[in-house]
């Protein structure tokens, strides 16, 4: 058992490691909490997109430059 006590680096990696795990866990449940009570709020309003498609087809010149 006295080899226990000896070995302080032991303990002090042990305690590291748990105050790690304390501390992830509880940044988690704050992170939780904060996102449950905070209401949703869009940042900026949608506006339908306007999307321009351009179809290439094999006999067309600009493929055949790109190839």
């Amino acid at each position: 058992m006295s080899d226990w006590t000896n070995l302080w680096y032991v303990w002090l990696l042990l305690l590291m490691v748990f105050l790690l795990l304390l501390c992830g866990v509880s940044a988690s449940c704050i992170k939780f909490c904060c996102r449950k009570k905070r209401l949703p709020v869009e940042t900026f309003p949608r506006h339908p997109c306007d999307l321009t498609v351009i179809g290439i087809d094999s006999d067309s010149t600009a493929h055949s430059t790109v190839t």
